[in-house]
């Protein structure tokens, strides 16, 4: 595909961008992708995103791969690519998430699972700029608001359902993929100068270090049973047997590449969880199993999970605002209406500051409670220590609340 479109002038900004307007590289040979990476290895930094589909699989299923780059020597010229991984090897890409180069993205936490499965490795240095964002004055922003905001910018829609692995790509189709990386270098320079005015660089830093740390899509099978609704109301012997039948549904979905609820629907787990059958005919009487888990090899591997839960230790029940001891429970409102005050004031997003679970990890005393730690503990810690412990109150004074001491 020929490249597309002509540059403008950044300085007079339309209202809204019109199709055939962004220049890009088409990359479709494996000699193309080698180029475009060589070239991304001699610059500081690159705007990346990527499209997938995942409705009918386990595993993402990567369709386009964008990337934006400013050759060093060429003050204000950007070089745009749309990479067709139905078309090359794109494993190349972990020298590149290896080096230095900072990789600028928005909304990472999907690209990083795709990326993980693709290519198996994501950048080591990371700029996301919706968690940016959230400390600037966003509250979790879309790519379009955040293009509005910072740089008077709107996209022009398109298809959200187009399917992505559909080749050939329609120009629309690449334009819509392109605005995506176009614009992203120019908010990250925005955004670097308002974390640097606010002091608040490193904790974007750390959020970003928390995002690339986060498990991605079937790191930890064992775990897979805890997002199961009610796990939290089985008896021990039936967590014990969920845990594994969960844990086998998740290697199966993993293994022949489907969902995880074409493997075994959650209320057939929670079914087999509480009756642990032994036999093919108690099993095809638990709640959710249906001919299609009662029978043949399907059947065999569901009961010899429930045999491996039965002779296992029972997992910790999940954690739950009711573990929470009783005279601290109140303390969970009144703390989540100062946090998001506090949130509000200093124009962070809620989420980023401390979410309820965060606040309840805290008062519960968990070790790896976020707000116990780092810069939440800084702006959060010892106003919470004094709520709770009676020796700071909270006050309604011009429509906002204030944390005033008591002691």
């Amino acid at each position: 595909m020929a490249r597309s479109g002509v540059r403008k002038n950044r300085e007079s900004r339309p209202a809204q961008i019109a199709p055939g307007e962004i220049v890009y590289q088409w990359v479709d040979t494996q000699e193309h992708f080698d180029d475009v990476v060589m070239e991304l290895l001699d610059v500081d930094r690159y705007a990346l995103d990527t499209e997938f589909h995942r409705e009918r699989t386990y595993w993402p299923k990567l369709a386009l791969v964008q990337v934006a780059w400013q050759p060093d020597g060429r003050d204000g010229i950007q070089e745009l690519a749309l990479i067709d991984p139905l078309a090359v090897d794109i494993s190349g890409f972990s020298r590149l998430f290896a080096s230095e180069s900072l990789c600028v993205i928005h909304a990472a936490q999907q690209d990083l699972d795709v990326l993980t499965h693709a290519v198996g490795s994501v950048p080591r240095r990371m700029f996301d700029t919706q968690l940016a964002a959230g400390f600037v004055g966003y509250g979790n922003p879309s790519l379009v608001a955040l293009l509005q905001g910072e740089i008077n910018i709107t996209p022009a829609k398109g298809d959200r359902l187009t399917d992505w692995l559909r080749r050939p790509l329609t120009e629309n189709q690449c334009q819509y993929a392109a605005i995506d990386v176009e614009y992203l270098l120019e908010v990250h320079d925005l955004l670097e100068i308002k974390l640097e005015d606010a002091g608040r660089g490193q904790w974007a830093v750390d959020a970003f270090e928390e995002l690339l740390n986060r498990p991605v899509s079937g790191a930890k099978p064992e775990e897979a049973w805890l997002r199961l609704k009610d796990s939290r109301s089985l008896r021990p012997g039936a967590r014990a047997v969920a845990q594994s039948v969960a844990a086998w549904r998740e290697r199966r979905a993993m293994r022949v590449d489907i969902p995880v609820r074409q493997v075994l629907p959650d209320l057939a787990i929670l079914g087999v969880s509480q009756r642990s059958p032994s036999t093919l005919k108690e099993l095809s009487q638990a709640r959710g199993i249906d001919d299609r888990h009662s029978k043949g090899a399907i059947a065999e591997e569901l009961l010899e999970a429930v045999r491996d839960g039965k002779g296992n230790e029972p997992p910790d029940a999940p954690a739950s605002p009711d573990d929470l001891d009783r005279n601290l429970r109140p303390a969970v409102t009144l703390v989540s209406a100062w946090v998001s005050q506090l949130a509000r004031d200093e124009k962070i997003d809620t989420v980023l500051l401390g979410t309820r679970g965060d606040i309840v990890a805290f008062l519960r005393g968990d070790d790896d409670a976020k707000l116990a730690h780092g810069w939440r503990a800084a702006m959060l810690g010892d106003g919470i220590q004094e709520l709770v412990a009676g020796k700071a109150g909270l006050t309604f004074e011009a429509g906002r609340l204030k944390l005033i001491s008591v002691g």
